[in-house]
């Protein structure tokens, strides 16, 4: 049997301490936590950065980092940095390397990183090894050459490498979720299909239970399956919290794919073992080519953006028809006034803005917010432009023959630049004859 704690769905997410306490009390193989995924945008991909604040997770990676010591096991972290880039890879190690001084230890460290050379993407896509994934079409070389970052998102096979260094600690680039899980089951000889499936569950830690808040479950994988129970006070798995994840992020609940195959949980069998966890028997592992998907970022702009506030009633009621002139007035006096590429958006803040025409029951209100999105070439058009939009926001009437209006900025100056912005650009995989050859492995020792 292989026992794998998982403290949370992500590093800096939080979660109960006292639930991690009670798993490291029973004693696990491997603690094993992601850092990160696609979620939150191209931003952190195209600039090699994490969304997380580095305090907040160097105090969770500090108390993790004591864990494993508790436990004497290994602790893996995958898609570290939220993205993986290398840089953000660096960024964790080097916060590693500062407990590690701090609390007077010395640790053994497997580094693995995801990172791709666009160069060498041009040989293999040369090659035929490139391949699109539904939606996406053909590669174009040019493509590789405007990312700013291009990872591969590293298997089971990657981690097992790196555990068999016989690190303390396992930090890892771009992974899939469900590597860093089922790579040590695997490489010990559990059940492969229960491993995935395992794995899968437990990705986001206790998502898959009655109360997703609190963090910390530990999973149980053996010859035929594997059991999953949280670890928090009062919170239990059911057949129905445990089966239902497999539509979390997967367009097939009842396949998913993974580097060297697919796991098939069309004869699963989800039992309650007693009121607060699940044994899960029947999952298939299907060996299929050795392919890694590729994600990458490029930058598409620089963006300026402005809020202006609206409470006059009768533009309230007509915000829709005041902002569609505003686009099209100060677009056409943009064009006349500055040279290179843009476009102006107005969105309407609180009346439907996440659905938009979706929403069918909206309703004007007191206030609404309207945002300027200039986007440009560069992040002086952006600005220029911007600032032309200003006295639309602020001064422009419904009609022609009305007195001015005036309107509020929140904030002076009410333009804000965002810099520059990205956009993902790759859903392809690559095809490996040796699940290295795309990765880089390096052990590092820190501390005393």
């Amino acid at each position: 049997m292989v026992r794998v704690l998982i403290p949370s769905g992500a590093l800096g997410l939080g979660y109960d301490r006292a639930a991690l306490a009670r798993g490291i009390a029973m004693r696990p193989d491997v603690i094993a936590i992601d850092g990160g995924s696609t979620d939150s945008g191209p931003h952190y991909l195209g600039t090699g950065t994490s969304k997380y604040s580095r305090n907040s997770t160097k105090a969770e990676w500090r108390e993790l980092m004591a864990a494993r010591a508790e436990a004497g096991v290994p602790l893996v972290i995958g898609t570290a940095g939220t993205c993986g880039a290398d840089d953000a890879v660096d960024w964790l190690v080097d916060i590693t390397r500062q407990i590690a001084a701090e609390t007077d230890s010395k640790l053994k460290i497997a580094v693995l990183k995801s990172g791709q050379d666009a160069e060498m993407l041009k040989s293999a896509l040369k090659a035929g090894r490139i391949a699109p994934l539904p939606p996406a079409s053909a590669l174009d070389p040019d493509v590789l050459d405007a990312c700013t970052n291009i990872v591969a998102l590293a298997g089971a096979e990657q981690i097992t490498a790196a555990l068999q260094t016989g690190a303390d600690i396992v930090i890892a680039g771009r992974t899939t979720d469900t590597a860093i899980i089922a790579a040590l089951p695997l490489q010990r000889g559990c059940h492969p299909g229960g491993a995935w499936h395992g794995a899968k569950i437990g990705e986001c830690g206790a998502l898959a239970t009655t109360h997703p808040n609190s963090g910390t479950i530990l999973i149980d994988f053996d010859e035929t399956g594997f059991t999953m129970q949280p670890m928090g006070e009062g919170v239990r798995a059911t057949p129905h919290t445990v089966s239902a994840h497999m539509l979390y992020e997967n367009s097939d609940p009842i396949r998913l794919f993974e580097p060297g195959g697919y796991l098939d949980v069309s004869d699963a069998v989800y039992t309650a073992c007693d009121d607060r966890s699940v044994r899960v028997e029947g999952s298939a592992w299907v060996p299929g080519p050795y392919t890694v998907k590729l994600e990458g970022a490029r930058r598409s702009g620089f963006q300026t953006v402005s809020i202006a506030l609206i409470r006059d009633p009768r533009y309230v009621a007509n915000i829709r028809s005041w902002c569609d002139d505003i686009v099209v007035k100060c677009t056409a006096k943009a064009k006349a006034r500055v040279e290179g590429d843009f476009g102006i958006e107005l969105r309407i803040i609180g009346l439907d803005s996440t659905l938009g025409p979706l929403d069918t029951a909206a309703k004007s209100g007191t206030e609404v917010g309207v945002m300027g999105i200039v986007t440009a070439g560069t992040e002086a058009l952006s600005m220029e432009v911007a600032k032309m939009l200003n006295p639309y926001l602020l001064h422009h009437p419904l009609s022609e023959d009305e007195e001015m209006p005036t309107f509020a900025f929140p904030f002076s100056p009410p333009e804000m630049p965002r810099g520059a912005i990205h956009e993902f650009c790759l859903n392809h995989v690559l095809s490996m004859d040796d699940p290295m050859e795309a990765f880089h492995l390096d052990v590092i020792e820190v501390g005393v």
